[in-house]
Parts: structure tokens; C-alpha cells; sequence
């Protein structure tokens, strides 16, 4: 049986607001002082460091810079133009435009708040200009950010193929159906909230040559994703590497584009080391608590309880999906991942899931925990660069997160939507 002390101190600190990383190392040794273990100053800093001694996790700040550089160098604003000519005379043309841009940048950044800021500090502006309710181009920004923890290459993909031991190449590969599907379904909302506000046009009607126009200035942006996520999947280059093509390519248009200057690059490289370090801390004082865990083997425990009430599984896929959004809407997705796919994968070797399913339905909801209140990390970014009422953007967002449980559910008893693209690119996967 589990201590209360942990759970207890975990829970206080969480609703006290200390930072997540102390929560979780504070919360890991006061375990580990419950079961009796009393070495804990030995290794504490031996598991911090064991935790974030990983070659993929060199991937992170690569990307966490190429959206700096993406942002400053004037590349958003290319994908942002292509997407306006060619959706844009459709009404609500804008917001739609917002979740495909959401798409591209996903495809370059692999981090669902580096595309919120960029969308935030680009489209809000427009769509606010254009008669949409501010509220509601923060949400949308909010859920649109979502797609950058799905569609590859993405943070979450990496973290989690090393704790679930699991290849990075076929999570790539296998997030990409499931992040156009999850566009999709919030385009549905966009789709009867235009009808219903009578949303406007950004044109009137599509227009063949400004869009040719568009789309050839704009070209250079939008190869970007393909040269990177062509390049991982056809194993020209390792995630790690592509991040760090991501800001050479990023860099070379930003100058291109004469929106970049070398007297930038001090503030872009201190702000993405700052970024940088927080989620190495998270994922090192995770580790702790992850140790802590294992050790007292509550993941055999938790398999055998769920076991021991029911070995459908349906109904398992159901109950893992309904605690992944409760945890995810108190807890941040980093520090979440951190403790439950140790605990939860091999509930789902028990039940014989694929492991590349049901790691793509744990990180889809914990990400889609991220625009969902109290905590969404999402929401919490989107109302501090976009300066929008918290309170209005939690109420603005559930359209939103109901359409993605919606579409969670659709993946999670469809499992071929997700499986027949790694499964054909990679059949002996």
C-alpha cells in the first residue's frame, strides 16, 4: 500500500503552486522516505542525472531555438500568407487558417507552446482586426497548439519512446494520421461557430495568381517541414539532427527574408537555453519520482488492481483514457508523462496493445490536457502573450476539448488510423 504522506505533499504543493519540478523530486523522495529508504541523499543527484543522460533529449533545445529563430526571422509569416490565400475565402477562412498553420509548425518546432506563442503573436492580431471574439482566437490558438506535441517531429514522441523503450522513427511516422485527424475535428467546430456568428471571408473568393504568388514566396518556409521530417523518416538524419537543421534553415530564410540580423541570436540562444533547462529540470526531478515508483513496484500493483476488476479491454482503453484526462487537467504534461507511462505501459503489455497505439493515445491526452482547465500549460501561455482574460479563455475552450476527446476516442478503437502508416513504411518495426 502506498504512503498518504507523498500523495498528500504532492497534491499541496501542486494546489500551492510550487514549481512542478520541486513538486516532483519533493514528491519522490518523501516515497521513498515512506517505504523505508534511507540512502536518499546518495542518490538523488545519480538518478537526477541518469534521467536526462539521453542522447534524443539533445533534440530539445534544437527545437525550442528553431521556433525562436522561425519567430524573429519573418518564416511564420510566410506559412501564415499561403494558408490565408488558400483557405481564406471559405467563411472563417482565418480561423481555419490557424489550425493549418498550427500544422506547418508543428511539423518544424515539435512543441506545442512554441507554436502557441507564434500563433499567438501573429494570427490573434489578425483574426481580432477581422470581427472574431478575442476569446475565441485564443482557444483556438490554444487547441491549434495542441497539434505540436502530434504531428512530428515532437518533443513528447522522443521523451516518450525512451521511457517506453520504444523506436522514435515509428512514432514519428505513426503521429502524423492522428494530428491531421485532430485538425479535422477542430476545423468541425470552427466550421458551425463561422455559420452560426456568420464569421467573415478573408477574400470573397479565391483568387488563382495572388495565391500562385503567395505560394511561391512562401515556398522556401514551407519545405522546411518536409526536408525535416523527410529526412528523420527516411533515415537521412536523427531527430537530434534535424533539430539542428531546423535552425540552420530556419536562420538561412530569417536572413533571407531580411528579417534576422546576427545581433538577435544573444537574446534567441538566452531564451531558448532558459526554455531549455526547465524541461531538462522537470524531466530530471521526474525521474526521481519515476525511481520511487518502480521501486515499490506500483506499476505491477496498478496493472494487477485494474486486472483484478476487469480484462476487457475496451474497458481498460476507456479507464486509462478517463485517468489521463483527469491527471492531465491538474498536472502538467511533462511531469505527467513522467509518472505514468512507467506506471501505465505495461498495463498496456498486459492487455496486448501495441505499444506505438497506446503511447500515441497517452501523449493525444496529455497534450490535449494542455488547453484544458485548471492547469493547461496552453491556456496559462496563450492569456499571457495574448493578454486575454484566463477565465474567459477556460469557459471559450471546451468546444474544443470535446471535439478532441472525440477524436481521442475515434483513434483509440480504431487503432488503424494511427498503426497503417508505420506499419507500411516500417513493417518489420
Amino acid at each position: 500500500m502506498i504512503s498518504v504522506l507523498p500523495v498528500i505533499l504532492f497534491v499541496v504543493l501542486l494546489v500551492l503552486g510550487a514549481p512542478i519540478a520541486f513538486v516532483l523530486a519533493l514528491a519522490g523522495i518523501s516515497h521513498m522516505l515512506s517505504f523505508g529508504y534511507t540512502d536518499v541523499a546518495n542518490i538523488l543527484s545519480q538518478k537526477m542525472f541518469y534521467g536526462i543522460d539521453l542522447f534524443s533529449y539533445t533534440c530539445i533545445p534544437f527545437f525550442i531555438c528553431a521556433g525562436q529563430i522561425m519567430n524573429k526571422g519573418g518564416v511564420t509569416q510566410r506559412i501564415v500568407d499561403v494558408a490565408q490565400e488558400f483557405i481564406g475565402y471559405k467563411r472563417g477562412g482565418l480561423a481555419y487558417a490557424v489550425v493549418l498553420v498550427g500544422m506547418v509548425l508543428a511539423a518544424i518546432l515539435g512543441s506545442a507552446n512554441a507554436v502557441a506563442v507564434i500563433l499567438c503573436s501573429v494570427m490573434i492580431p489578425a483574426m481580432v482586426a477581422s470581427g472574431y471574439e478575442k476569446e475565441f482566437a485564443g482557444s483556438l490558438v490554444a487547441a491549434s497548439g495542441c497539434l505540436g506535441c502530434i504531428i512530428p517531429p515532437s518533443v513528447d514522441f522522443v521523451i516518450y519512446s525512451v521511457l517506453a523503450g520504444v523506436s522514435v522513427k515509428r512514432m514519428f511516422v505513426a503521429g502524423i494520421m492522428p494530428g491531421i485527424f485532430l485538425g479535422l475535428c477542430f476545423m468541425t467546430v470552427i466550421f458551425f461557430r463561422a455559420k452560426r456568428r456568420n464569421y467573415p471571408k478573408y477574400r470573397e473568393k479565391f483568387a488563382p495568381r495572388e495565391a500562385f504568388q503567395t505560394l511561391v514566396r512562401g515556398l522556401p518556409s514551407l519545405l522546411v517541414p518536409i526536408i525535416i521530417v523527410g529526412g528523420v523518416l527516411g533515415g537521412v538524419f536523427t531527430p537530434t539532427e534535424s533539430g539542428a537543421i531546423a535552425c540552420a534553415a530556419a536562420a538561412i530564410l530569417g536572413f533571407f527574408y531580411k528579417n534576422l540580423h546576427l545581433r538577435d541570436f544573444p537574446k534567441i540562444l538566452a531564451e531558448s537555453g532558459l526554455v531549455s533547462a526547465g524541461i531538462l529540470l522537470i524531466i530530471a526531478c521526474g525521474n526521481i519520482l519515476a525511481w520511487s515508483l518502480a521501486y515499490d513496484a506500483v506499476p505491477e500493483r496498478l496493472v494487477n488492481g485494474i486486472l483484478s476488476i476487469t480484462n476487457n479491454g475496451n474497458l481498460v482503453m476507456l479507464l486509462v483514457i478517463l485517468l489521463l484526462f483527469a491527471i492531465g487537467c491538474v498536472m502538467e504534461a511533462f511531469a505527467a508523462m513522467l509518472i505514468l507511462v512507467p506506471v501505465l505501459e505495461p498495463l498496456g503489455n498486459a492487455m496486448g496493445f501495441d505499444p506505438i497505439h497506446f503511447g500515441m493515445i497517452t501523449i493525444i491526452m496529455l497534450t490535449l490536457a494542455l488547453a484544458t482547465p485548471p492547469v493547461g500549460m496552453l491556456l496559462f501561455t496563450t492569456s499571457k502573450v495574448s493578454r486575454i482574460d484566463l477565465n474567459k479563455l477556460n469557459r471559450s475552450i471546451w468546444p474544443f476539448v470535446a471535439a478532441g476527446m472525440a477524436g481521442v476516442l475515434i483513434l483509440a478503437y480504431f487503432p488503424q488510423i494511427t498503426l497503417w502508416l508505420p506499419n507500411l513504411l516500417y513493417p518489420a518495426g
